[in-house]
């Protein structure tokens, strides 16, 4: 008798432990920012925990900091600032990123670009991505557009190290385009 209790306790200590391995593995991901082009909003070395689930109940948002697999390497994972949806416009020029032909204000960047990027219109199913680090980054300034099923998911805590512990800070940049007076 004293047996199966045993059992069951360390069966009632294990398959919670199981379940919630498995549901962090299913919905969570551990993600190193490697490189500058996030910058100063994320520094290299910094470690953060991404979201796989948080576009499965909705679409992604201008000024979300994603996590994505680049279209030259399907097996590695990148991060940016979503910029522009599926059928905005976006253009780069004087140093201002224009969405939709209004200008962007944006408090977290590293400073402004300096290259110039004629008007497009995002494709159906894909998204516009830039770095915070404007002229040191590879982005869809470069001539391409992030596939929708390339997303892996949206930067959602910063883990390490410690002092930089916290959610990862989004800026809305959807509030600028509905009320462009602001």
């Amino acid at each position: 008798m004293r047996t199966l209790i045993r059992k069951r306790k360390v069966l009632g200590t294990i398959i919670p432990i199981v379940v919630l391995i498995v549901l962090l593995l299913v919905t969570v991901k551990p993600f190193p920012v490697i490189g500058d082009s996030m910058g100063p909003t994320l520094q290299w070395g910094q470690w953060l925990l991404t979201n796989k689930i948080a576009y499965h109940s909705h679409e992604p948002e201008r000024g979300d900091i994603i996590i994505f697999h680049p279209l030259y390497n399907p097996k590695v994972d990148i991060i940016k600032r979503l910029i522009a949806l599926p059928d905005d416009t976006v253009e780069v020029r004087d140093g201002v990123v224009y969405v939709n032909d209004l200008p962007l204000d944006e408090p977290y960047i590293k400073e402004p670009p300096t290259y110039i990027f004629f008007r497009i219109i995002v494709p159906e199913n894909e998204y516009f991505v830039l770095g915070d680090t404007r002229n040191d980054a590879f982005d869809s300034h470069t001539g391409w557009t992030l596939p929708r099923q390339n997303i892996v998911g949206k930067a959602w805590l910063s883990i390490w190290p410690p002092s930089q512990w916290g959610l990862v800070a989004h800026y809305s940049l959807q509030e600028q385009l509905v009320n462009p007076t602001q």
